[in-house]
């Protein structure tokens, strides 16, 4: 029949493209490069906190003085040497994604360079004891690796730089998560709807094969262990679930709003003060997170999944109510305002967690693991207003395919309700970004507290 798929003729044209086949061994590569380095930032990510974590166990006075020099320090460092490396890295990649961005300002947002600035600036955050993630500067970091393959791509591939950023952010996730599939969702519903059909296969074969990295370095296991919901009907959670993904929508909301208004700064004195003495603002909001630091016994810094885990594996034994929940929202929010380079997904997880926690301890329900997972969800979905991504990435996280129903549900309210408070936080940031860029190419003068990279920062590298 006319117009039906020629096999032999297919298969020739696959087998007989020999260099088409090369670019697709460079890409599973890269992919493989990828996956290795978010593996390494986690690893340094991790040891920089210990060695956080064990200076403020020998002197408790430590981080008042080690913090905010320590956050000055890498705030002076990133706004001298790497500009691009600020932020969380996510609203980077979707700006070098956009098409109204040149490709040659594309490097100025994600590169080789400003992977490796990226790793070194967040290790330094935490080894300040920040409240700050690694998953979502994971995003650019790995997105910077795969760019770096089109220098070796065949100028006639199929294979396009936008399709590598998409692949590299969402490998990004997938590693730093441990979770291939949620990487995948995330390119859908964050980073990109327009694969193109040639390609498409292969750039879901690189997002895969470097959450197996990852899989292959940290083993095949949940990250916060099973949750267990077995038995815990959805009358059950009806109401308590109801009320943490309220709860998760109006703090993740307020959480998304407070970032952007420190990201693009507002028309009051502490905006001012922070665009006149980047530096010393920052130390100043390091000396808060080391207070709070103090007070919360380390538990409201960090990323926060070590308390996660204990919250999960004792339910809400032990646990102060609001407490955790109230410092670790604060110690966040001065994080990023701070300038450190840093993610907002493992505090959110954290946050969720807590305010689960919170909730089960306030109606005394028994179901305090599944409620911790629930607002581990909702806040997520509430802040990154991605609320499919968050229900996968907690899923295979916590390996609760019993209540994906459930995760679905309280995702998707709590995304409700922040979109009520907050426009999208990372969308928002990279509409900024493109503003500032149309802006310097107007001759206008920019007002915004984070900089944008100089046009020297342009080639690969």
């Amino acid at each position: 029949m006319k117009g039906e798929p020629d096999f032999l003729q297919n298969l020739r044209d696959e087998m007989g493209g020999g260099r088409q086949w090369l670019d697709r061994v460079i890409v599973i590569a890269y992919a493989v490069l990828a996956g290795l380095a978010v593996v390494a930032f986690t690893l340094l990510a991790d040891a920089a906190f210990g060695l956080y974590q064990g200076l403020r166990g020998a002197v408790w006075w430590a981080p008042l003085l080690w913090t905010p020099a320590l956050t000055a320090l890498v705030v002076w460092a990133v706004r001298r040497w790497a500009p691009g490396a600020a932020g969380s890295g996510v609203p980077q990649v979707l700006t070098a994604l956009a098409p109204e961005t040149p490709i040659a300002s594309r490097p100025r947002f994600v590169s080789l360079r400003l992977s490796i600035a990226k790793i070194l600036a967040v290790t330094g955050g935490l080894l300040a004891g920040l409240s700050i993630g690694r998953q979502g500067p994971s995003v650019q970091v790995a997105a910077g690796v795969m760019l770096h393959a089109k220098r070796w791509l065949s100028p006639k591939t199929d294979i396009s730089t936008r399709e590598l950023l998409v692949a590299g952010g969402a490998a990004g996730i997938a590693a730093a998560f441990n979770t291939p599939l949620g990487g995948i969702v995330f390119a859908i519903e964050e980073l990109s709807r327009r694969l193109q059909e040639r390609t498409s296969g292969l750039m879901l074969a690189a997002i895969v094969v470097a959450g197996l990295v990852a899989v292959s370095a940290f083993g095949n296991l949940s990250y916060f262990g099973r949750v267990r919901a077995d038995g815990v009907s959805w009358w059950n959670l009806l109401l308590p679930g109801t009320l943490v993904a309220l709860g998760c929508g109006l703090l993740g909301g307020l959480l998304s709003r407070l970032m952007l208004a420190s990201f693009i700064g507002l028309p009051d004195r502490f905006c001012a003060y922070r665009r006149k003495r980047p530096v010393t603002f920052a130390a100043f909001c390091g000396f808060a997170v080391a207070v709070i630091a103090i007070v919360s016994d380390g538990h409201a810094v960090g990323v926060g999944h070590q308390h996660t885990h204990a919250l999960l594996s004792m339910a809400t034994e032990e646990h102060q109510p609001f407490v955790f929940t109230g410092l670790k929202f604060i110690a966040s929010w001065l994080s990023a305002w701070a300038g450190v380079p840093g993610g907002i997904f493992g505090p959110s997880l954290s946050l969720g967690a807590g305010l689960g926690a919170d909730v089960a301890w306030l109606l005394d329900s028994p179901h305090g693991p599944a409620l911790i997972a629930l607002g581990m969800c909702g806040f997520l979905a509430a802040v990154t207003q991605t609320p499919i991504t968050a229900m996968i990435i907690v899923m295979e996280m916590t390996d609760g395919h019993s209540m994906v129903l459930s995760l679905m549900a309280c995702g998707l309210l709590a995304s409700l309700v922040s979109r009520m408070i907050s426009r999208p936080l990372y969308s928002t940031m990279s509409a900024f970004m493109m503003r500032s860029l149309r802006g310097e190419a107007g001759g206008e003068t920019r007002s915004n507290a984070m900089p944008l990279p100089p046009h020297g920062d342009s080639a690969p590298r």
